[in-house]
């Protein structure tokens, strides 16, 4: 498989564009879709599968992790050192997409009696592992220090708990803790996103 590379031009690198964008730049936007959004096409196609792919349009994938990188990118959840590339975040954020609309209609078709109950989020034992494997993904594109509050909290700590193992105030944790909720949630739901134009 080929790998991207960026160009050498001066503010042509991943790294300027997402900078360019996040200072309010829409051609920045452009470009990073340009570079990326059929390469996630293909991608999402691929991994949509047989029966998903008949009620899953691979583009309507592309723009969701789009929106989602876009808007994220704008709060800050995002850096890139110089000469590294975005695609492998894509992918992340790609395969949580299609991972969460697996989870969905799999539960569209859910044997009530063998529904299992995760907090916000609720699949039926097929889709269970599925969700676990999308948490893990999301996991891998956080800061450490936000990594160890998530884990700390599927293990079943309280805030205070993890507040006092993390040297974090209450506040911060439950910030962290609420922010993943969204996270995983715009995954579970993508056509809840709001999409910036």
């Amino acid at each position: 498989m080929n790998r991207h590379t960026n160009s050498g031009v001066p503010g042509d690198n991943d790294s300027s564009l997402l900078h360019q964008f996040c200072e309010g730049s829409e051609d920045a936007a452009e470009r990073l879709y340009s570079r990326y959004g059929e390469r996630l096409r293909r991608l999402a196609d691929h991994r949509l599968g047989g029966d998903l792919r008949q009620r899953v349009d691979a583009d309507d994938i592309v723009q969701s992790v789009f929106r989602t990188f876009f808007r994220r990118a704008v709060q800050g959840d995002y850096e890139l050192p110089d000469g590294e590339e975005l695609w492998s975040l894509l992918v992340v954020i790609g395969l949580n997409k299609v991972r969460g609309q697996a989870v969905r209609h799999r539960a569209q078709r859910r044997d009530v009696s063998r529904t299992t109950h995760t907090g916000d989020v609720e699949v039926d034992d097929s889709g269970l592992m599925v969700l676990r494997l999308a948490i893990d993904d999301l996991l891998m594109t956080l800061p450490a220090s936000h990594r160890e509050i998530i884990e700390l909290r599927i293990d079943r700590y309280e805030v205070g708990e993890i507040a006092e193992v993390t040297k974090r105030s209450r506040r911060t944790v439950e910030r962290v803790l609420q922010q993943f909720r969204e996270h995983l949630r715009e995954i579970l739901w993508p056509e809840h996103d709001d999409a910036p134009n």
